[in-house]
């Protein structure tokens, strides 16, 4: 998002890579110094204004990457003061759905049958969105994994919206925001 072009991702963390008998050490390492400027690609980043208008637009979809039971409002949100739930038009696919057991992303044809049996149409616009902004992360990763290359992020996620929309536009099997 800050025009970072080499970026890697150590697929199934570290218990993985020592699992493998990957190198590991504890010696200290300098990097050498390197300027860099960065630059927000502001395209990347959706705001709640932009969420707010997608649900009257209906233009995009928005992939919720936060457990099923907090996204329908069966189970409580970890953050206090947030009632779990989702806004219009959310799909629901849950960060771990996108790793295998072992922690490891899966192969593009099962992430691809993910989105698909979810009703995500990856020739449209796409966005993710979870608690805070972080596991909505997955699904950035995953869809750039399937060649999308312009997901954006509502780093403000559920825990913005359910404290700035107006009750209705929450949806929640469990009661919702009440007024």
């Amino acid at each position: 998002v800050f025009g970072h072009g080499s970026v890697s991702v150590l697929d199934g963390g570290l218990k993985n890579w020592l699992a493998e008998g990957h190198p590991v050490t504890s010696d200290c390492s300098k990097p050498e110094r390197r300027d860099f400027q960065a630059e927000l690609n502001q395209s990347w980043v959706k705001s709640f204004e932009d969420v707010m208008e997608n649900i009257k637009t209906k233009k995009v979809q928005v992939v919720d990457s936060r457990p099923a039971g907090w996204f329908q409002g069966t189970e409580p949100e970890a953050k206090e003061g947030v009632l779990p739930g989702h806004f219009p038009g959310a799909i629901n696919i849950p960060f771990t759905c996108f790793l295998d057991s072992s922690g490891k992303y899966h192969n593009t044809d099962t992430l691809g049958k993910l989105f698909k049996e979810a009703g995500v149409d990856l020739k449209k616009p796409l966005w993710a969105s979870c608690s805070l902004g972080i596991t909505a992360c997955h699904v950035v990763l995953a869809a750039q994994r399937l060649g999308l290359s312009d997901v954006g992020l509502y780093d403000g996620s559920w825990t913005e919206f359910f404290q700035r929309a107006p009750p209705e536009y929450i949806i929640s099997e469990g009661g919702g925001k009440k007024v």
